[in-house]
């Protein structure tokens, strides 16, 4: 099913894959524009029932519990991101000859439907940070007077950007590594790699793989490629991209910029790609104290945001009015409370070991509360890295014996609590332990680099329990 056939979906028969926040619009959305829909789904619980009831009240088949059989006549698989490549659903229409998109492609084809005037995207992707810097280049583009969503993995449906009644002039759009590996035509304005770092591995495959994946968010982009010039990775990507005539290489960085890259100079960021004489002219955009918080990962997300920004075409004004009406979303290097002169901050969200290496390079004296689900992560360059930072820790969690032994590896000076506890009670046990090995003037740290799902419902809860903990203890 070419893209000369995305103005006739009358008859077709398209299967989607998964129930849950892709697969129902989708569902939906094609089942409006006349495609014959089944959608499959692995699970088969009460929720998914609930689902399938709505879908089938209109007049979309819905198969329950079989995930893997690919239902007779399909011309096309609309997928939920999540769904592995090796799902034998997707060998079976790899032998049938039939394409898979997800809802990313989905959306990208659809975007001028019905004669519309379909809005660029400005594409964020990376290991950590993108939803950060999605919102803060949202906050940006609305500064410059400009009709702006934040969209994509960030929660906002492609879809209903796109198909909606509400007309964009650009949107920011978040994009993970799964949706990036189903949009093999999305051709964005201008994207960003914000940083490569091990994730996902098992679903990808392998580091290479998801890289690759990740790099799609370069393929014919038109104005410029935006990339870290901390992290070489994300430059070889650039490299390897097959991208418009005339669009440019640009980079980000946290200190004094060359040509054809925005960096930050005496507490300044400063942009020397999207100004004429780049050899020598320089433009001021806004400064460190203007970014919230000030960490230097969230300045690099502020300069990535700027990056795509100024590829607009948004004047420099914008770039700082933007960043300082931009609001943190909680759990991201939250800061809770002061309590006998130190500072309690949430970053529950770090659920990596590079989201949190970024956070505890953002204090000096650290009580680090760490640990839950690993996903197969190591915690050796983690730990050896920040060691230096390290007042005390604290572990909680499943897998909390993985860094435990990386911190006998490479900090065994540093005095560990070691809490033998995976009920939801351990968060408050866990911030009375680090207030006991805590200093004034340092920082506990909630930066678990594991996922929550040992302990709490998601990092949200997570990052709950550790701000109430710490108002029982100003109690």
């Amino acid at each position: 099913m070419g893209s000369q056939e995305v103005t006739n979906w009358q008859g077709k028969n398209v299967t989607v894959a998964g129930l849950g926040v892709s697969g129902i619009p989708a569902a939906k959305v094609l089942h409006d524009l006349g495609a014959l829909v089944t959608v499959v789904n692995d699970g088969d619980d009460e929720r998914a029932r609930a689902q399938a009831a709505e879908l089938e009240a209109l007049g979309v088949t819905v198969r329950l519990g079989d995930g893997a059989t690919l239902p007779e006549g399909t011309e096309l698989i609309v997928t939920a991101p999540g769904w592995q490549p090796d799902k034998p659903l997707f060998a079976a229409a790899a032998a049938a000859g039939v394409p898979v998109w997800g809802d990313v492609e989905l959306a990208w084809r659809l975007r001028e439907l019905d004669g519309r005037k379909a809005a660029p995207w400005l594409a964020v992707t990376g290991t950590n940070g993108k939803t950060t810097t999605v919102q803060m280049l949202a906050s940006i583009l609305k500064a410059a007077g400009l009709r702006t969503a934040a969209v994509g993995n960030i929660g906002v449906s492609l879809l209903d950007a796109v198909l909606g009644e509400q007309e964009y002039d650009v949107l920011a759009v978040e994009l993970s590594s799964y949706q990036l590996h189903w949009a093999p035509s999305l051709r964005a304005h201008s994207a960003a790699v914000l940083n490569l770092a091990p994730d996902h591995l098992d679903w990808h495959g392998s580091m290479e793989a998801y890289a690759a994946d990740k790099g799609r968010v370069y393929a014919g982009n038109r104005v410029a490629c935006v990339y870290n010039v901390a992290d070489k990775a994300t430059e070889d990507l650039v490299r390897a991209a097959d991208v418009e005539e005339g669009c440019r290489a640009v980079g980000f960085t946290l200190g004094a910029p060359g040509p054809s890259q925005l960096g930050v100079v005496d507490g300044i960021l400063v942009d020397r790609a999207f100004v004429e004489n780049r050899q020598k002219n320089a433009q001021e955009l806004a400064e460190v104290s203007d970014v919230r918080p000030p960490a230097p990962h969230n300045i690099a997300n502020a300069l990535a945001a700027a990056a795509l920004a100024r590829a607009f075409g948004v004047p420099p004004r914008a770039v700082r009015d933007g960043l300082r009406d931009f609001t943190p979303d909680a759990h991201r290097i939250a800061h809770v409370a002061d309590v006998d002169q130190v500072a309690y901050v949430d970053d529950s969200k770090a659920t990596n070991t590079h989201a949190a290496e970024a956070s505890l390079a953002a204090y000096d004296s650290i009580v680090w509360i760490a640990g839950g689900l690993a996903k197969g992560a190591t915690f050796d360059e983690l730990v050896a890295r920040s060691a230096k930072r390290l007042r005390g820790v604290v572990l909680i969690g499943a897998d909390r014996a993985l860094i435990r032994e990386a911190l006998a590896r490479h900090a065994p000076e540093v005095p560990v609590v070691d809490l033998d506890r995976t009920d939801t009670g351990a968060m408050l046990a866990a911030v009375q332990e680090a207030r006991g090995l805590a200093e004034p003037g340092d920082t506990v740290l909630l930066a678990p680099a594991c996922a929550s799902m040992d302990m709490f419902a998601n990092y949200n809860k997570r990052g709950d329990a550790f701000a109430e903990a710490v108002r029982e203890l100003g109690a």
